[in-house]
């Protein structure tokens, strides 16, 4: 489905990403475990062809087409979605609306109730809500997860889907994924969480742009709580 080989990626002078190669299977759960700026995000919006993210070197397929210099909204007519680390606002727009925006075709209520039920939001409370600051941001992180089922994607790219959302819900966001997978997409998931990364079918572990070890959920977790925390203390003390 997706299929990434040595990607380099240039901001601002200075290197992001290092010749990443990354495959992701059809109908699979990949994550991605890495500690805080080691290039998760930039991977993502490399993937989804954000503006200032076209990679300086390598390629990206997807689903047998390369992608490599398309744009944004080409690579989403592809089947290519991205739910953003910190959910945007909409004023002036309600919950029903945008997640109505968000699929193709005619939406009816038992729809929509269906997919807020999967981030354990209630159709009553919040169907003629404002997506905005009538919103928190995990209630609009909630919103735009459930979002992400409505477009029936071919690849669910989810960075960080558990920030901004109470540790108890983490339960709602491996529901999503699951149904995502369930309903045919394959999911990217970005994470800092091993019990988020257990439930996928591989993992790849991400540092100073680079992957550096790809393999079972199991096999990058256990190396990711055993080497990479104690780097992170070790980077604020300076060590």
């Amino acid at each position: 489905m997706l299929d990434i080989q040595r990607i380099t990626l240039i901001r601002d002078g200075k290197e992001i990403l290092h010749e990443i190669t990354l495959s992701v299977g059809e109908g699979n759960i990949h994550c991605i475990v890495g500690p805080n700026g080691s290039g998760k995000s930039s991977l993502a919006y490399t993937i989804m062809g954000c503006s200032g993210y076209l990679p300086s070197s390598g390629t990206i397929e997807f689903n047998g087409q390369d992608v490599t210099h398309l744009s944004l909204s080409q690579r989403a007519a592809a089947g290519i979605t991205l739910a953003w680390q910190e959910p945007a606002r909409f004023e002036g727009l309600s919950v029903k609306d945008y997640l109505s925006i968000c699929q193709k075709g005619r939406v009816d209520d038992k729809g929509l109730a269906r997919v807020l039920a999967l981030v354990n939001m209630s159709p009553k409370r919040y169907l003629e809500r404002e997506v905005g600051e009538s919103l928190s941001g995990g209630e609009r992180k909630r919103v735009e997860l459930a979002s992400i089922v409505m477009m029936h994607p071919k690849l669910a790219i989810l960075d960080e889907p558990d920030s901004g959302i109470d540790v108890i819900s983490i339960k709602d966001i491996i529901s999503l994924m699951q149904v995502l997978k369930e309903e045919g997409a394959s999911v990217l998931v970005i994470t800092h969480r091993p019990e988020i990364v257990n439930i996928g079918d591989s993992a790849s572990l991400i540092c100073d742009g680079r992957i550096v070890l790809s393999g079972s959920t199991s096999q990058v977790s256990d190396h990711y709580l055993e080497r990479c925390r104690p780097c992170e203390v070790e980077t604020v003390h300076g060590t």
